[in-house]
């Protein structure tokens, strides 16, 4: 029943691109020695949610028409720290303030689960 409410799939979509983001910024650190090397990194949900045209077409059953949009992940870019003399573009403490940031934006995303079960629950008098 809960899998139809939109709320919960953008709570779900919330966790799952923090997840993603934080496995990005993992790899950042788990590299910050390999010579040449570049940062990457993935937009905050909330642009990936703005860059998403509201007017298209979507599928909310598996045997929906789709416009082949549907599940599209954020792609990856190049951080924006320098260079290290070995090629290295690899900041741990720009990696330490995103991975700070993607734990809030999990965070948020578990909130918006709970508050919405919240709501759920008052709704059916439980």
């Amino acid at each position: 029943m809960y899998q139809s409410l939109a709320l919960f799939q953008t709570a779900h979509d919330m966790a799952r691109h923090a997840g993603a983001r934080q496995a990005v910024t993992a790899r950042n650190v788990a590299h910050a020695d390999t010579p040449g090397y570049q940062a990457q990194q993935l937009a905050p949900f909330a642009e990936t949610y703005a860059k998403n045209d509201a007017s298209i077409m979507r599928t909310t059953r598996a045997g929906h028409v789709s416009n082949g949009r549907q599940g599209q992940d954020a792609v990856a870019s190049r951080g924006m720290a320098e260079p290290s003399p070995n090629g290295n573009a690899v900041s741990i403490e720009e990696e330490m303030m995103n991975a700070v940031n993607i734990s809030r934006e999990h965070n948020r995303a578990l909130t918006v689960y709970r508050h919405t079960m919240t709501v759920l629950r008052s709704s059916l008098g439980r």
